[in-house]
């Protein structure tokens, strides 16, 4: 399914359902880690469907995600204006092995990069939380965005990895 970039935009936020964007990012980590806490790993590799990925290439974009995020908020905190190229997360994917990635060690990177890039967002002058970067695709794009499409990202990808791994067949008495 192609999507265009606003399109794109309106989905991601439309998950927030009106919650604060850095609650959410401070509570997917452990999220995700109660979400496959008890998930045996055959299950957390496996793709839910041909061309879907797995609740493991999941965590491993969402760590490497989380690398580029923290690039770009230092980016537009410290070059107001500046301009932030784009990047296809399946070419990424790809490339970096995610369907191999250790899904722990995906978890634990992203639990660590998600702790520091909100450290920094807690650290700066509030007069730098009004700085904004311009997206090749999307265009600007202030702090305030980004920290909403940040946190709706998170969302998009815990339902997805909430349907990957829920219990399937009857329930057991």
């Amino acid at each position: 399914m192609y999507e265009t970039p606003q399109e794109y935009t309106q989905r991601i936020l439309a998950t927030l359902g009106g919650k604060p964007a850095l609650s959410v990012q401070k509570s997917t980590p452990e999220k995700l880690a109660t979400l496959i806490k008890r998930v045996d790993r055959k299950r957390i590799m496996k793709r839910p469907a041909p061309g879907k990925w797995s609740a493991a290439e999941i965590l491993a974009h969402l760590a490497d995600a989380e690398l580029a995020i923290g690039w770009r908020l230092r980016v537009m905190l410290s070059s107001n204006g500046a301009s932030i190229q784009g990047y296809d997360q399946d070419v990424w994917a790809s490339t970096f092995n995610y369907a191999k990635r250790d899904p722990k060690v995906s978890l634990e990177t992203f639990r660590v990069l998600r702790e520091n890039n909100l450290a920094v967002l807690k650290t700066v002058p509030k007069s730098l939380l009004e700085n904004y970067y311009m997206h090749s695709e999307r265009g600007k794009e202030t702090v305030a965005h980004f920290t909403n499409m940040v946190a709706g990202h998170d969302r998009n990808h815990l339902r997805q990895i909430e349907q990957i791994v829920k219990p399937t067949g009857p329930a057991k008495r």
